[in-house]
This record gives structure tokens, C-alpha cells and sequence, in this order.
């Protein structure tokens, strides 16, 4: 079981570009809709939760699909197939600090394209299963406007506290009142396990890099894309030039964005980049995996109450409404620059809803689709 998740998990891992948003999508299409390894609910109910933790949101998202699968095995397993592919390529490109090539941009900007049709084939079939009310309706619309408006990582956070709020008043969900069954504590060794950790960073460790990472990891909100100014003001003797070339590396590769701790980690370590990477990368994402098991199992127990029903509902439709924004700004908005990119994202959208080729057909035809369109 851990190879066959790992097998999957890694598959993504190569092809997954675009950002968290697009990273859900891809899990969605391939884990809900082809394998059928959990429901529709069940991965909503994980992404909301990955919504109000720190840390990084997909990867942590995937890490509950292999806990669901396979326990804490499971959990291992798909967060190092996801990893691996990005941490391998932001290590080679710290120690080589090659540049990308025309053809190697061009493929990029054919996934970057890809990943707009994943994410809109998301938005409409998640939107389906989750906005049938009208006031559900009425929840993912405001909370696009919002965000479409205030793209900011406060306003992210702001609106999912007021919809869990408003989820606690008003009905969203018709759950009738019973008593779970399911225990509703979290994991209090693994809480424990974060916790420790975090206040032993502040203490005298042997490697000063997983301290500085793992901090970052643990009270970054928002994911990859805001971790790049908390990094540069806890991690020491990295000039702000390499946090951008590491932050655009990151943005340029599949995968996580919170490998950037790859590239700068061989960066702090010059004496052993490949332990300095290994060190970095496992002090970030830790804190938000850890989070992610104590949490995991009462998450799942509470939404199965009429109020925290409600609340996962409201929540639901809020994340609705966060990956409809996520599909302008950054996704559309960094992918489609001209008429011909508009073209094939209508065209790859088109055949994935009528035509239903394989994922990886469509995304070969994208990757021979960039390197055409770049050769123009």
C-alpha cells in the first residue's frame, strides 16, 4: 500500500504546476473522480480544514488522503511522492544554479495553461456538489467578490472566521441532531509532538536550520506564496536575492511551493547542501503535517454534529468561492497572455468535459501546445 500510494502521489508530483489551487484540482480529479479513494465530502471537509491550520494547504491536503487511505503509512507515503520530484529539482537547480533553457520555459508556460482547465474543471463540479442551495449559492458568490477584490491573505482568513460563524447561527446543512458516536479530541501526542518542537526552536539546537524553517512553517497562513517574507525575516545570512531566485524557482517547477526551503537549505548549508536541503524541507512542512493528524480524525467526527454540519457546509462553499478567485488571480492571470492561450484553454476545456481524454493525454497535448506556441 505505501508503494502504490507513494506511485500516485509522485505521478502529481511531476506534473502538478500552478500552486496550491491548481494542486487541489489535480487531487480532486485524480483521487475523487478516477480512484474513487474518498468522497466528495470527505475532500471538501479536508481542504477546509487545511484552510484554517498552518502550513502548506495542498500538501497537507494530500497528506490526509493518505491518512484516509492508509493511516500514518499512507500519510508518509503521499507526502514524499508529492515532495520528492520538486525537492530533487530545487536542489539541483541550488547546487548547479542552472538557468531554465527557451524550450524548458515553454513547456512551463503549456502546463501553466493546463492547470487553468484542472482548476475551472474543479470550480464547476465542486460548485455542483456543494452550492445545491441557494444560500450556499449566495456564500461562494460573496466570497469570490470578496476575494476578487481583496486578494489578500487576511481577507482569505477573515472570511472563512465569518463563515464559520454564521455556519454556527444558520442552518446550512439538514443533519439531524444526534449524538456521535466518533470521539471528538484530538490527537493529543502528535499536538504535543508540534508543540514541543516549536518551543524547543527557540532553544539551543544543533543545526540552527531546522529552528529557522520550522518556525516559518508553523505560523505561516496562506501557503507558499506568503511563506517567501517570513523566511526572510527568520532565516539568517541569505542575501534577498537568492530568496527571489528561490522564489521564482519554486513557482517555475511542479509541486509545492514550500520546497523554496529546498533551495535555500543547500544555500545555508554550504558544507553539506544535500543535509542542509533535506533539513530545511522537513523543518517546514512538519509543523502543518502534524497539525493535519492531531486535527484530522476530530474534523472528520465533528462535521458529523448539526452544527459543525453547518459550519463545514458554509466553509465548503467558501473554499468554493477561494479556488473560483485562485482561478483569475494567480492562476488565469500568470498563464493566459494572449488570444492563442485563450484559445487552448477553451479548447483544452471543451475536450476534458466532452471529449474525457486521459489526464495525461491532454497534458501532453498542452506541453506540445507551449512548445509551439513558444517557437512562434
Amino acid at each position: 500500500m505505501f508503494l502504490k500510494i507513494f506511485y500516485q502521489f509522485f505521478l502529481l508530483g511531476c506534473t502538478s504546476f500552478g500552486g496550491p489551487a491548481a494542486h487541489l484540482g489535480f487531487f480532486k480529479k485524480h483521487f475523487v473522480d478516477n480512484l474513487k479513494w474518498l468522497s466528495n465530502e470527505r475532500y471538501a471537509s479536508m481542504i477546509s480544514l487545511s484552510q484554517v491550520l498552518p502550513g502548506p494547504g495542498s500538501s497537507q491536503v494530500g497528506f490526509a488522503i493518505g491518512l484516509e487511505r492508509a493511516g500514518i503509512i499512507g500519510g508518509i507515503a503521499a507526502f514524499l511522492g508529492f515532495t520528492l520530484p520538486s525537492f530533487l529539482l530545487m536542489l539541483l537547480l541550488a547546487l548547479t544554479a542552472g538557468q531554465l533553457s527557451g524550450s524548458a520555459l515553454a513547456i512551463i508556460d503549456g502546463l501553466k495553461l493546463f492547470a487553468v482547465v484542472i482548476v475551472a474543471d474543479a470550480v464547476l463540479s465542486m460548485a455542483k456538489s456543494f452550492c445545491k442551495t441557494m444560500a450556499l449559492k449566495i456564500v461562494t458568490f460573496i466570497a469570490t467578490l470578496i476575494l476578487l477584490f481583496l486578494p489578500s491573505l487576511n481577507a482569505q482568513v477573515g472570511l472563512l472566521a465569518v463563515l464559520a460563524v454564521v455556519g454556527y447561527f444558520y442552518a446550512f446543512s439538514n443533519v439531524p441532531s444526534q449524538q456521535s458516536s466518533q470521539h471528538t479530541y484530538p490527537n493529543w501526542p502528535v499536538l504535543a509532538v508540534f508543540i514541543g518542537l516549536f518551543l524547543l526552536t527557540f532553544a539551543a539546537l544543533p543545526t540552527q536550520i531546522f529552528a529557522e524553517f520550522y518556525q516559518a512553517g508553523a505560523l505561516v497562513f496562506g501557503g507558499g506564496h506568503v511563506v517567501l517574507p517570513l523566511l526572510q525575516s527568520s532565516v539568517e545570512n541569505i542575501q534577498q536575492e537568492t530568496f527571489l531566485t528561490a522564489y521564482a524557482a519554486a513557482q517555475a517547477i511542479p509541486g509545492p511551493m514550500f520546497t523554496i526551503a529546498s533551495f535555500l537549505g543547500a544555500i545555508a548549508e554550504q558544507t553539506n547542501p544535500v543535509l542542509g536541503a533535506a533539513i530545511a524541507t522537513l523543518a517546514i512542512f512538519l509543523p502543518g503535517l502534524l497539525l493535519m493528524w492531531a486535527f484530522h480524525q476530530q474534523w472528520q467526527s465533528l462535521i458529523a454534529l448539526p452544527r459543525f454540519a453547518s459550519i463545514s457546509a458554509a466553509l465548503n462553499a467558501g473554499v468554493v468561492g477561494i479556488l473560483a478567485a485562485a482561478l483569475y488571480q494567480p492562476i488565469w492571470q500568470s498563464a493566459v497572455h494572449s488570444v492563442l492561450d485563450l484559445v487552448a484553454v477553451v479548447a483544452g476545456f471543451i475536450a476534458l468535459k466532452w471529449l474525457k481524454p486521459a489526464i495525461w493525454q491532454l497534458l501532453i497535448a498542452f506541453i506540445v501546445f507551449g512548445l509551439i506556441s513558444g517557437s512562434l
